[in-house]
């Protein structure tokens, strides 16, 4: 059997793979032109943030399981998917701690105005420390918006390293792990100096974070996003930065282009979307992947499944 590896995954996981007799079918590139091309006879999947379109899913001919390396599973089409009787799966969790970790770096060097510094000190302008405010963290308000694993690894960071009052806003989540539940965004808003975004992308929320979003929050706090681009408008947060409302941003993940925008004079950190890339959370995401590639192919269903209730019985 065949496992179409979409985008790179760790050397670990492919071993886990080959050790089971399942070849892994490296992908020179993510396009899904070139995954429909390569797909047929796969039985399997692994992809990271490329997604399955529907197009690449009906050039499967022997395909059963995909499975998502990570958490965000909105690139892959799981209706058509669910249509074919594919399983679908994701790898929840196992890069939590490099994320939050990343996100917590984030929000210090934006409140620090650390992105400002570096560049003016590589450019020989004194008199930066002067010029530019800075903010402690200690006792100060830190919005977590979305309480998954990533989330809740984050408050318990912010709350016991930085002494912060960590408010959460995720109307699903059923325990708050004591921290407090804001009854809707706007009051969150409101009351924070630090804003950390962590929920997936959902009908209704592109651009959750706009102008009028951004009027509510403390002038001077700072925004941080690692979960979707798309939640955040990036003209808007522009806007809030050049005005003095936010002081600062920390983004890893950002539109195309995003870093030669209006953003880019503003004091905003870029990541190139690293936040679970570490050879730590790389190695556990990878086995979780080929783990419930041999489970499903196996004929088990891994826990992580996302869509049985719609496969129409064709798993237990």
């Amino acid at each position: 059997m065949k496992c179409l590896i979409v985008q790179p995954i760790h050397d670990r996981g492919r071993a886990m793979l080959r050790a089971a007799g399942v070849e892994p079918v490296p992908c020179p590139t993510p396009d899904m032109d070139t995954v429909a091309r390569l797909i047929p006879g796969c039985a399997a999947v692994i992809t990271r943030d490329a997604g399955l379109s529907a197009q690449a899913i009906a050039a499967g001919d022997a395909l059963r399981v995909v499975v998502v390396h990570g958490t965000g599973h909105d690139a892959v089409d799981k209706v058509a998917a669910s249509a074919r009787g594919v399983m679908v799966c994701n790898t929840p969790g196992a890069n939590a701690r490099s994320v939050a970790e990343l996100a917590l770096g984030l929000i210090v060097a934006a409140a620090r105005g650390v992105a400002g510094a570096d560049r003016a000190e590589r450019a020989g302008q004194p008199g930066f420390r002067e010029s530019a405010r800075f903010a402690e963290l200690s006792g100060k308000t830190a919005l977590i918006v979305g309480w998954g694993a990533i989330g809740r690894d984050l408050g318990r960071m912010l709350d016991a390293a930085l002494g912060m009052r960590v408010l959460v806003h995720s109307p699903n989540a059923p325990d708050t792990g004591g921290f407090a539940r804001t009854a809707s965004l706007e009051e969150g808003l409101a009351q924070a100096d630090v804003v950390s975004l962590h929920t997936p992308m959902r009908p209704g929320n592109r651009h959750m974070m706009n102008d009028a979003r951004f009027s509510l929050m403390k002038p001077g706090a700072v925004l941080v996003n690692l979960a979707r681009a798309g939640l955040v408008d990036e003209d808007a947060l522009a806007r809030a930065l050049g005005s003095g409302r936010l002081a600062g941003a920390g983004l890893d993940v950002y539109s195309p282009g995003a870093p030669l925008g209006p953003l880019a004079a503003q004091n905003v950190i870029f990541t190139p979307h690293l936040g679970a890339t570490t050879e730590e959370a790389l190695i556990r995401v990878a086995e979780g992947a080929a783990g419930h590639v041999l489970t499903a192919l196996a004929g088990g269903v891994p826990e992580t499944a996302l869509n049985l209730a719609d496969l129409r019985g064709q798993h237990p």
